[in-house]
């Protein structure tokens, strides 16, 4: 008679880099009990290629292109936080015209990285009609960014001081029609997803982060947020012209697939409100400090090579 063996049949599974929810961008070893992940040993570097050794011989002007290229989902934020240090480090004052338009940019991309999110999610757990319309939106969001940049992707749109150019006569009115159109989206997927039972099914109670966990592994935005810590850079640092505006820090406690879900519908609503505020409030005004053209620190003849 054969006596089953007490060891428990385990499956290593090697997702990435080319796997279809990968991207080339990591490589996971996991280690499956039946559909529980046990372990899993992530393999990074995929991406590397030298940004920071690039940024050395480079002016801040010429590093821009490289910059929004760090996340290409996103890249409205990473252009802020390289004008930013500068703007802080000089003390440059940046026109309140400039500063609105960087937010109202900002949260765009914040909607778009979190749709990019969102469809492949919805995709991923078995429901492909929601990433249809979720793409829908997102395409209407870069419409948006192609009108006030002249690029769909990848702005080099911030400068030091300001922006790199005024929006469009209309592009207002085309903003604010969208966030209107954008929030009655939202009320669709709260219908489609929130309330399905077959998703609060497949996510609900799945890959739970505690507050503690999350804070251990320097876990950050969303995730964080749906671990139960409500630490939020808006609020936090004041950066920006966020202070000027009413808005709320969306959270959950429950650190599971279904929170951080929920985090990010209610993190794409308060950006709707953030973005109705300024485009109502916008002043007047330049939009780039033109004293930063001249802005040069002292010559340090211990750095100067030709001393």
């Amino acid at each position: 008679m054969n006596v089953p063996s007490p060891k428990k049949d385990l499956m290593i599974v090697n997702m990435g880099p080319q796997h279809p929810s990968m991207h080339g961008v990591l490589r996971l070893i996991v280690t499956l009990d039946g559909e529980d992940v046990i372990d899993c040993e992530p393999i990074l570097g995929y991406l590397h290629r030298g940004m920071e050794k690039i940024g050395e011989n480079r002016t801040i002007i010429q590093y821009l292109p490289y910059v929004t290229r760090w996340d290409y989902l996103a890249t409205m934020f990473t252009e802020a936080i390289t004008v930013n240090g500068p703007e802080q480090l000089g003390n440059i004052q940046v026109p309140k015209r400039a500063s609105y338009i960087r937010v109202i940019l900002l949260e765009l991309s914040r909607i778009a990285s979190h749709l990019l999110w969102l469809g492949p999610f919805m995709a991923d757990i078995g429901a492909q009609t929601p990433f249809f319309y979720i793409f829908r939106e997102r395409e209407l969001v870069y419409d948006l960014f192609e009108a006030a940049t002249g690029m769909r992707m990848m702005h080099n749109f911030f400068r030091i001081g300001g922006v790199a150019a005024d929006l469009p006569h209309g592009w207002i009115d085309k903003c604010l029609d969208f966030c209107d159109y954008f929030l009655t989206r939202v009320t669709e997927y709260q219908k489609l997803i929130t309330r399905n039972p077959i998703f609060l099914e497949r996510v609900e109670g799945v890959g739970i982060v505690g507050a503690e966990e999350a804070i251990n592994w320097g876990l950050s935005g969303p995730m964080l947020r749906a671990s139960g810590v409500q630490w939020d850079l808006r609020k936090v640092d004041h950066y920006e012209s966020y202070d000027e505006f009413d808005w709320e820090v969306p959270w959950q406690k429950e650190g599971d697939s279904l929170a951080r879900y929920l985090v990010r519908i209610g993190e794409m609503t308060e950006s709707i409100k953030i973005i109705q505020q300024a485009l109502e409030r916008i002043p007047g005004g330049p939009y780039e400090n033109l004293e930063t053209r001249h802005f040069d620190r002292e010559r340090d003849p211990e750095w100067d090579d030709d001393r």
